[in-house]
């Protein structure tokens, strides 16, 4: 199963953001587990990058891609996503290029915490918490 992670679920593992940590490091374990295959926009890997160099150091912040790398595969921001975000009936620019990312490499479903964002989508549209409800995966410990 291919699941598609949005920037901030990727952050709330990252900052240990409360009270989203726990089922978004649930999710971020299976895909290191390799029990489903956790697809990231290119854009997020930028995103990351600029957010963390805020809170810590370059070589820190690239060491947090690094840990991304090795578990997520990143998927395109190309032309044809960017076109399709601009002509797409989205709120958010940023949220319809997650969106698109996503459709174009046949995520199964995106996981956000701002579900509201994607009302457009075809795709299913879960937080990790209903991901989690919903999939029977069994213990998502080490």
């Amino acid at each position: 199963m291919k699941v598609f992670f949005d920037t901030n679920i990727i952050l709330d593992v990252l900052r240990n953001r409360e009270p989203f940590v726990q089922h978004s490091q649930a999710v971020w374990l299976l895909a290191e587990q390799g029990r489903i295959v956790g697809q990231v926009s290119a854009l997020s890997f930028a995103n990351i990058f600029y957010i963390a160099r805020r809170f810590t150091d370059t070589g820190t912040a690239q060491d947090l891609l690094r840990q991304l790398r090795a578990v997520f595969q990143p998927v395109a921001c190309d032309a044809t996503v960017i076109d399709q975000s601009l002509a797409g009936d989205f709120p958010d620019f940023e949220d319809a290029v997650q969106y698109f990312s996503a459709r174009n490499a046949a995520a199964d479903c995106i996981l956000t915490r701002d579900a509201k964002h994607f009302r457009n989508a075809t795709l299913p549209v879960l937080s990790p918490e209903q991901f989690l409800a919903a999939h029977d995966f069994g213990s998502t410990s080490p």
